[in-house]
């Protein structure tokens, strides 16, 4: 893929928010205000620290569709009391080592593109802004690694390794021009070419971590290595309550050379799954593989009540031909449609939710995205399907495999409903009642909590029923490296010491 045209490079709201500086909170939680003294020595310690009200509010929301809905009727999800703006890895220790020292929560934010709340300051505290440390440090063109800082947005990152160094991280969420590189790691992204060039926690080779008490930790930075478990895996998906990450060092690629595309119709979308599996079995790892079902299929130009399959794969041109042949082969009994299926899909790839539309529709929305063994994925499909169907209000369910691998792949659900008494309080029951029964339909199948969405605050209530006993090492893990819970408070299904939150 080329490099896309540069966005803002500022986070981008969701939906325009009224009255920023007056929104009131939605969520029920003990609030902590750092006094005049702690801002006097963050403002000492850092480049920019901030209590404007209508600059707290903007900072304190992201792209979770609730918070979007909840703005359009003028609130907030919660309200930050403070926001340091970091430029160095320096900087970022000293704010955390003084609201350590304080007991102050801190949320650390950047793009705040993410869906789940994950950067919502639930407790108030401190906002810690990442934006300011962007920008490539240092490519190793021989080795094929580069070192960047988290806050460098992800359109203007690959556009500085496509233009400058002839290199492309592979890594193209639908998000890219929304989001920055410590939110991929944060939240154990995914990009739309995942099965060639795998998800974040695949390109990761080290990281450079500030813990709560400021101390500094440097992870990874071998090819391979043997020296006791793997601690840069240990803060990639911790979305910031193990450790603030500062600087990552991620493996990328030559610009690919060569490229192929095609297009099939699927009678049903279990055959079509099972051509994807066939491929990835045989060894074959196109860069997308997009399976959308009929509902969905008809919306990106495929034919009336069938599914659609999406291929593309790029590279070494004889790779790319090779891997080809496997799919043509085992697509074999599908309708062949014309490829230029492919490029409508890539000409609208990056395009988000318009909040707004939705809105005014009196329609409240939400994606689900799950991963699962292939062996267990028609069954899921069927079972979100009918359990959100059955809620009263739904007015739409529909499903694309976004994600293919050897063992299994990601199914994204979008899911829609228009309550009757709109996007307030019946909104707010159905959306609770629809993810209630989305993902105890997955999990109860043997599905995972989330693909690359991650948890933050909205899937919090289910980690419990995810990980099983593992919640309790986790739990460990955060208490030796974050005694005083300062970090994300609220997030992960983690227990806080500044109380609980009152959602959902």
């Amino acid at each position: 893929m080329s490099a896309p045209e540069r966005g803002p490079g500022r986070p981008t709201p969701p939906i325009a928010l009224a009255d920023p500086g007056a929104a009131p909170a939605r969520i029920a939680a003990r609030r902590v205000e750092p006094d005049a003294a702690l801002l006097a020595r963050l403002g000492d310690a850092c480049a920019e620290v901030v209590t404007d009200p209508a600059q707290l509010g903007e900072a304190s929301r992201d792209w979770w569709p609730l918070a979007a809905f909840w703005a359009a009727e003028g609130a907030l999800p919660a309200r930050a009391a403070a926001v340091a703006r970091a430029t160095s890895r320096d900087e970022v220790a000293a704010v955390l080592a003084l609201c350590n020292e304080a007991r102050v929560p801190v949320t650390v934010a950047a793009g705040r593109s993410g869906v789940c709340g994950s950067s919502l300051p639930l407790h108030g505290g401190v906002v810690l802004d990442l934006c300011g440390l962007a920008g490539v440090v240092e490519v190793d063109d021989a080795s094929l690694l580069v070192r960047v800082r988290p806050g460098t947005f992800g359109d203007r990152f690959e556009d500085a390794l496509q233009r400058e160094h002839g290199l492309t991280a592979g890594h193209w969420p639908q998000s890219l021009a929304l989001s920055t590189v410590g939110g991929w790691i944060a939240c154990r992204g995914a990009g739309q070419l995942s099965t060639r060039y795998g998800k974040i926690e695949d390109m990761v080779a080290g990281l450079e971590v500030v813990l709560a008490d400021g101390r500094v930790v440097h992870t990874g930075g071998h090819p391979r290595a043997a020296a006791g478990p793997d601690l840069t895996q240990l803060f990639v998906g911790s979305e910031g309550v193990l450790g603030v990450v500062t600087e990552a060092q991620l493996r990328v690629h030559p610009r690919p050379a060569g490229e192929r595309r095609a297009a099939f119709a699927f009678e049903r979308f279990e055959d079509g799954l099972e051509a994807c599996r066939r491929i990835l079995r045989r060894g074959a790892t196109p860069a997308a593989l997009r399976l959308y079902d009929a509902t969905e299929g008809v919306r990106h130009g495929g034919p009336e009540g069938r599914s659609l399959l999406l291929a593309l794969d790029e590279g070494e041109p004889a790779l790319v031909d090779a891997g080809f042949l496997v799919v043509e082969a085992e697509c074999a009994a599908a309708e062949r449609l014309d490829e230029a299926l492919v490029e409508r899909w890539l000409q609208h790839r990056f395009s988000v939710v318009p909040f707004e539309k939705l809105v005014a529709r009196g329609l409240v929305a939400d994606t689900l995205e799950i991963s699962a063994p292939w062996s267990r994925l028609a069954s899921i499909y069927a079972a979100v399907g009918e359990a959100v169907r059955a809620l009263p209000d739904t007015v739409a369910v529909s499903a694309h495999q976004s994600h293919a691998y050897s063992d299994g792949a990601c199914l994204y659900f979008s899911m829609a409903a228009r309550p009757a008494a709109g996007a307030g309080g019946g909104g707010d029951a159905w959306y609770r009642d629809a993810w209630d029964a989305a993902t105890r339909a997955v999990l109860a199948r043997g599905g995972s909590l989330s693909h690359h969405h991650g948890v933050g605050l909205n899937r919090a209530r289910f980690v419990a029923e995810a990980l099983g006993t593992g919640l309790e090492v986790l739990a460990g893990v955060k208490r030796v490296l974050d005694p005083h819970g300062i970090l994300n408070p609220g997030k992960l299904g983690l227990p806080s010491p500044f109380g609980p939150v009152g959602w959902p």
